[in-house]
């Protein structure tokens, strides 16, 4: 049996743009990506915790060390520069593999610094 679990988690992060034109997705700081172990175009859920929204999108890489966390398209209705979000990957894997993978947790200090 499989199952879907926490991959990995952003905590608390700060939109810093939101971008309605853009084609879509979420721009997120490649230094975020790696620390969060997420990589470019994988799925991801974004729950704003200002307003209580969540959506589903995919990830594209943002300038290192720029602290970038910028809702596209659509998505950029659903939350307002200043809100603060969770970012969270989830993996599909076997029951048994599930009880022992530790998810990658990264709780980012001001301005989206590591």
């Amino acid at each position: 049996m499989e199952i879907e679990i926490l991959k990995s988690k952003i905590h608390r992060i700060t939109i810093t743009e939101a971008n309605l034109h853009y084609v879509g997705s979420l721009t997120l700081d490649e230094d975020l990506m790696d620390a969060a172990n997420i990589i470019e175009h994988e799925k991801i859920q974004v729950v704003n915790v200002n307003n209580g929204s969540r959506l589903e999108t995919y990830v594209i890489k943002g300038k290192r060390g720029s602290g970038v966390c910028c809702l596209n398209g659509p998505a950029a209705r659903q939350g307002s520069v200043g809100d603060v979000v969770i970012i969270i990957s989830y993996a599909t894997m076997q029951f048994e593999e599930a009880k022992s993978f530790k998810p990658w947790l990264v709780f980012p200090k001001e301005l989206n610094k590591l």
